[in-house]
């Protein structure tokens, strides 16, 4: 069983894409430097927003997600996994985690990567706030 969503969002100057632990996206239209994870704004979908179907699958304890950033021509994979405790019911946040933490703002966890460890190449093209940013999120039941 499988499942695409596409999240289409903007890049903003204020991105630093640092955090350690997680990357954001947000509907959200303001950013500060103090959301160091927040790798694109204006989302167009928040976990609200995303089909019951794909929301069926990433509660799958066997779940898996692969999540494509793309700005421009610079592209970088994520893969995470999904958690039977997710919620997907935060208005504007979806945060993907190194750890297993999970709360309303969590699209996956046990990442292989955080803001951080994304391609500082990316990172310059989402620091242009005039950038499209496509986001597409595969969620795949691995059992």
């Amino acid at each position: 069983m499988k499942a695409v969503e596409v999240i289409i969002a903007r890049g903003h100057e204020n991105i630093l894409a640092t955090n350690e632990n997680t990357f954001e996206i947000t509907k959200d239209t303001f950013l500060t430097k103090r959301g160091d994870c927040i790798i694109a704004v204006t989302a167009d979908k928040n976990g609200k927003d995303l089909s019951e179907k794909f929301k069926r699958i990433l509660k799958k304890p066997s779940s898996k997600l692969k999540i494509v950033i793309q700005a421009g021509r610079q592209r970088e994979i994520v893969e995470a996994w999904g958690d039977p405790k997710l919620t997907l019911n935060h208005s504007t946040d979806l945060v993907v985690r190194k750890s297993n933490y999970v709360c309303d703002r969590t699209l996956g966890t046990r990442a292989d990567k955080a803001a951080k460890n994304l391609s500082r190449l990316l990172v310059a093209k989402l620091k242009d706030a005039q950038q499209e940013v496509k986001i597409t999120l595969t969620v795949e039941d691995s059992s």
